[in-house]
């Protein structure tokens, strides 16, 4: 993949792309073609639950043309038996009709959830980077429910709607063709009403799923921040900034709704005017004789069932607006390019590789003509360690994403046991390496269950030879609940230094040959850098480690240094060979106070110019 494409997943964040109805149809009903017995099912029971409902007014009609007009009383148990038979079997279809919807509609929820969570995870860092974390959640959460409603409630009483206006229709003009034809006279302008409503409701109700899911995203950051919030008495103007995403979902909403306590009374009034047409020229047919009373009910019970199913249409028509904006936020996930799939003949990494790691004349951006890397260029022998110094925004966290293919390169190669990185699936590649971090991730979950994260299959004692390896063990012993203990959110109820060695546990469960180490001692304590030192050290025993190093303590002891700055390697060697050169590293080991290396290089930059890049070396 060209090293610009990661970040062309979508250059607008915020909007989703337009799809055409049709386009949204297909999409949606390869969802439903996957259950065809429950759909069959549901379709079934619901047109039953029609037809049987159609008994209504002609068994009304017999009843008062038959026996209350002609005083047939013999009849009158006969036709309410037939009536109480049509209500006990409509009823039992419409709860069969329900039991099969719901299981339906969940089978499809589900399928679209994890459609969208594996396609998720298959997603270049690059996408989460431009995304609110509660933007994702309410398009996997809220929006599949709104989209769900289109694809269940929508296309089987779409479905049987329309079914019913003809199957009304039908008993209309078999009663009489000449009120028929005056119950059509409301549809032109029905029709005329929907068209003016979808063709204008789908932009608000866009802009309503917008701010929905601007507000999530600002009540999770919120929550995750709150700590800080607190710290810095930031409370009222927090509620400032929630109130204002709170009044753009009210005026949004009020907007949709607004339109629709117009659009819905005045499609209910059209069709009560047809109503009225049929009362006054068939109480006239009535009056003259051309008509039964019993057949004025009896047209008059069909006509409202003629209009409820019209009704439900316009409802389908709003709910389908609001489920095509929905769609279009799940589309836009699940039509994004996936991680690495410019490469189609790609290999597994057979086994366990040697960790021998090379960079061959890499250059990377994020962004066209802003380069982070210039002419990256060394070797990491198996077992040896490589540390990369330098000031923030050298590049020093890009190598490391490189190698495990968060990013790829955009010139160069990257290549572990003299194979290309991209050549490879990102499964066998990553499963050959390890992560320890500055600051460390745990879930929301057990400690046990955070070490096995490196090994699912582990046993008992491969867990507790990891924890003790990385001096764990004693800490997690005094828990009430031992490695059952809940670690909180992002393991908040753990010290610093407790999680990061829970961190170097996992990464020993692992056991993978290369190891990649982001400054893991920087926010600890000096008594807690020991322990964690220590753990570290065993770690890295017989692992290819790519360290990055926030301080000279733990670099002196590494095979290779690479000193980076402004993307480039302007000094390599050991902490001796180093020294010797008298270049920025050497330096910055004769500065004595504390600190970390990115601050002395700040007071080397504000007390001495700048030296010049070297050409690095191949």
């Amino acid at each position: 993949m060209p090293h610009h494409a990661v970040f062309s997943v979508a250059e607008d964040v915020t909007h989703a792309r337009a799809r055409s109805a049709g386009e949204m149809f297909r999409r949606i009903a390869a969802y439903l073609k996957r259950y065809p017995w429950f759909a069959l099912g549901t379709m079934s029971c619901a047109m039953l639950t029609t037809l049987l409902g159609l008994a209504y007014p002609k068994l009304t009609q017999l009843i008062i043309d038959r026996v209350i007009v002609q005083h047939q009383e013999h009849l009158l148990g006969w036709y309410v038996a037939a009536l109480v038979c049509a209500f006990v079997f409509r009823d039992f279809f419409n709860g069969l009709r329900i039991q099969l919807n719901n299981t339906f509609e969940q089978r499809v929820i589900f399928d679209m959830r994890r459609d969208l969570y594996d396609k998720l995870q298959h997603l270049p860092v690059g996408y989460f980077d431009q995304r609110a974390t509660g933007d994702i959640m309410t398009r996997v959460m809220d929006d599949v429910t709104a989209l769900e409603r289109i694809l269940i409630d929508g296309a089987e009483q779409g479905t049987v709607a329309v079914l019913s206006v003809f199957g009304v229709m039908t008993m209309l003009f078999w009663f009489n063709a000449e009120l028929a034809w005056l119950a059509m006279t409301p549809l032109p302008f029905l029709a005329l009403g929907a068209l003016i409503y979808t063709r204008t409701a789908h932009a608000r109700y866009r802009i309503q799923r917008r701010a929905m899911s601007a507000m999530n995203a600002l009540l999770h950051d919120n929550l995750q921040g709150i700590r800080q919030i607190k710290l810095f008495a930031r409370e009222l103007h927090e509620l400032t900034r929630f109130e204002r995403h709170a009044g753009d979902v009210r005026a949004s909403t009020l907007s949709v709704m607004r339109v629709w306590s117009v659009y819905s009374p005045s499609m209910s009034c059209v069709a009560a005017l047809g109503a009225a047409l049929i009362l006054y020229f068939g109480g006239i047919k009535v009056l003259q004789g051309e008509m039964t009373l019993g057949q004025l009910v009896g047209f008059l019970g069909y006509l409202v069932m003629f209009y409820d199913p019209v009704g439900r249409l316009h409802h389908l028509n709003q709910m389908f607006q609001a489920a095509r904006a929905a769609g279009e936020r799940i589309f836009d996930i699940l039509d994004a390019p996936s991680e690495a799939t410019e490469r189609i003949h790609t290999r597994l990494f057979g086994g366990r590789v040697a960790g021998d790691v090379r960079f061959e004349d890499v250059h990377f951006e994020y962004v066209r003509h802003r380069p982070v890397l210039r002419e990256i260029s060394f070797h990491a022998a198996p077992g040896q360690t490589v540390a990369l110094v330098g000031p923030t925004g050298a590049g020093k966290s890009t190598i490391i994403h490189l190698l495990s293919r968060f990013h790829d390169v955009g010139q160069g190669r990257v290549l572990v046991d003299e194979r290309d990185v991209r050549d490879a699936t990102l499964g066998s590649l990553r499963a050959q390496m390890g992560v320890v971090s500055q600051e460390p991730f745990l879930f929301n979950g057990t400690i046990r269950e955070n070490i096995l994260y490196g090994r699912l299959d582990a046993s008992e004692s491969d867990l507790m030879s990891a924890a003790t390896a990385a001096n764990a063990h004693e800490f997690v012993a005094r828990l009430p609940k031992g490695y059952d203990s809940r670690v909180g959110e992002r393991g908040v109820k753990l010290s610093v230094g407790e999680k990061q060695r829970i961190s170097i546990a996992r990464a020993l469960l692992k056991n993978p040959p290369i190891l990649l180490l982001d400054e893991a001692t920087a926010s600890v304590d000096t008594a807690t850098e020991g322990l964690i030192q220590e753990a570290l050290a065993r770690l890295m025993r017989g692992r290819t480690c790519l360290m990055i190093a926030h301080r000279l303590s733990t670099v002196r002891h590494a095979g290779l240094i690479l000193v980076l700055e402004q993307g480039r390697i302007i000094e390599r060697g050991s902490h001796a060979e180093l020294l010797k050169q008298g270049g920025l590293y050497a330096r910055l080991c004769q500065i004595q106070a504390p600190g970390t290396i990115e601050e002395k290089i700040a007071e080397l930059q504000q007390a001495a110019p700048r030296p010049g890049p070297t050409k690095n070396p191949a």
